[in-house]
């Protein structure tokens, strides 16, 4: 058993197994501080798999393309996840073979198969009814929730705050909160409608073939649910359009590359008209430039709280990672005249 990718929040395994037809999975440890009731994130994952093999076996799927959806290994007994003597909650999934994912995107070709494979994905359960998918993560990108949070913990913070970043990092907030809520403003007026979404639709959780190049699956479940797809299409973005990753520390190089943004755009919205409606344009740029600086303000809040729900290499880990989102926000609203002219030449 050996540890497996680069999660932020779990503790995940590759376990391989000898004498069996399936001779890998992936064994979990769900963050219990992060999910704090983690059987209903097995209810999901059991609905939004059983709907995504229905819609595949009715005639959703593409005979021309692999398409994989991790499934749930049951224990012995027949449940969905094992409680240890400490508490700890367990689930076991199925290893999807011959296919990887990547930190950071590496050329065209796997930026317009990164925009397939949300499109795809979205498209795949665009029918499916909210009211059998549970929240699993209350407040997740919602923008106004984050930046209540973060105002609470810089009035007492547990890190220094008298550094060139953390001031930097305080400006940058200060003068872009006025615009924080416009996703969800765009919700409350109607023009935006809930609909089942990933939640997490980063470059590295997206699997391509080692093969063929075809993006093969999304994987990291564990935030499906009611939601905007404005979240997954801006988080998409954000990460994807950054061609030295979330994890780099030169912070002065980071770009949003719109070449990247372009492709990425070119194989999720055909997908995507399958479910889009005409609003659901008008908030693609907003998406891209609100998800970069929500995350940012998570990590840089995470950071002045002592690092409590992040994964830490070390202290000033998540202080450096909210500084390459602002960055990539920055870049973001340079572009904004470049990255509206592409999707409506795309539209």
């Amino acid at each position: 058993m050996l540890e497996y990718g680069t999660g932020n929040v779990n503790d995940t395994y590759l376990v391989t197994v000898s004498g069996s037809d399936e001779t890998h999975f992936i064994l979990q440890r769900i963050n219990q501080r992060v999910f704090r009731r983690p059987e209903l994130i097995m209810v999901n994952m059991r609905a939004f798999t059983e709907h995504v093999r229905r819609r595949l076996s009715n005639g959703a799927a593409d005979p021309s393309r692999r398409w994989d959806t991790p499934r749930v290994r049951l224990t012995a007994d027949g449940q969905t996840h094992w409680v240890d003597e400490e508490g700890g909650f367990w689930r076991a999934l199925s290893f999807i073979d011959h296919a990887q994912a990547y930190p950071r995107i590496r050329d065209s070709a796997h930026a317009r198969e990164a925009g397939y494979a949300l499109g795809r994905f979205q498209s795949l359960i665009s029918d499916m009814d909210i009211t059998t998918l549970h929240d699993t993560l209350q407040g997740f990108h919602i923008t106004p929730g984050y930046l209540q949070h973060y105002h609470e913990v810089i009035a007492h913070p547990k890190a220094p705050i008298d550094s060139p970043e953390v001031r930097y990092g305080m400006r940058f907030v200060a003068q872009r909160e006025a615009w924080a809520s416009v996703l969800e403003q765009a919700k409350e007026a109607g023009r935006l409608r809930v609909r089942p979404i990933h939640g997490d639709p980063k470059v590295d959780n997206i699997m391509i073939d080692d093969q063929t190049g075809q993006a093969v699956s999304i994987i990291d479940l564990d935030t499906v649910k009611p939601g905007l797809v404005h979240y997954d299409i801006g988080d998409c973005l954000r990460s994807c359009c950054n061609p030295l990753g979330e994890e780099t520390d030169k912070i002065e190089q980071v770009q949003f590359d719109t070449d990247l943004c372009r492709e990425i755009l070119a194989g999720y919205l055909p997908v995507a008209r399958s479910f889009f409606t005409p609003p659901d344009y008008d908030y693609l740029y907003e998406c891209a430039r609100l998800i970069a600086f929500e995350l940012g303000l998570r990590f840089f809040t995470d950071y002045l709280e002592g690092n409590v729900y992040f994964k830490a290499r070390h202290s000033q880990h998540n202080l450096v990672r909210a500084l390459v989102q602002f960055k990539v926000a920055e870049s973001i609203e340079a572009h904004e005249t470049e990255i509206r002219t592409i999707i409506r030449d795309l539209r």
